[in-house]
């Protein structure tokens, strides 16, 4: 079932998700319902927040990113209660947008290796390490479920220039190709 993706200025966007259990309710549905939204919006990433549910979960897929041939250096994941345990390497810029942020891009710095504990749709517990863009999407993700929004790690001059265009996506002033919710007082 398609989920219609909260758009920027809903306060679950800026909250900091929650940590659930093996026994939360219709959880593999809702990862499901996250995978089919997140497709029909050509998203490489979700977070259980921008679906308006403020839990401790993302999915990532980089797969469908990857060159012609080099599919198998993606990854496709569900990520349950993550805590990125160490970020290393030099940061690099890479122009990010979101789906709760139509329209609008930037570059973020991160840093290119990531140490990732979490569990899996199984609730398997998981220590992985990644790099590169799969680490990025994850971070990107990651943060959602801090309440933290890749806008807010852009540059000052780059804050200021986008001020506008984020105020329309607020005031549901934006037509994406797919389904939003706004947050009204």
């Amino acid at each position: 079932m398609l989920l219609p993706i909260v758009a920027y200025g809903h306060p679950v966007l800026k909250q900091e998700a929650e940590d659930i259990d093996k026994n939360y309710p219709e959880l593999k549905k809702l990862i499901a319902d996250m995978w089919e939204t997140m497709y029909h919006a050509s998203g490489v990433g979700l977070a259980a927040p921008q679906v308006g549910i403020p839990i401790r979960l993302f999915l990532v897929d980089t797969v469908q990113i990857q060159e012609e041939g080099e599919e198998h250096l993606g990854i496709k994941k569900a990520f349950i209660n993550a805590d990125i345990i160490e970020e290393t390497g030099k940061p690099w810029a890479y122009e990010e947008g979101c789906l709760s942020i139509p329209d609008i891009r930037g570059d973020v710095m991160r840093k290119p290796k990531i140490t990732i504990e979490y569990y899996d749709e199984d609730f398997k517990l998981r220590t992985e390490t990644y790099q590169g863009m799969n680490a990025r999407v994850i971070q990107h993700e990651y943060d959602h479920v801090d309440g933290i929004l890749f806008v807010e790690l852009l540059k000052p001059l780059k804050r200021s220039l986008i001020k506008r265009k984020l105020e329309k996506i607020r005031k549901g002033q934006v037509d994406p190709d797919y389904k939003m919710k706004f947050y009204t007082k």
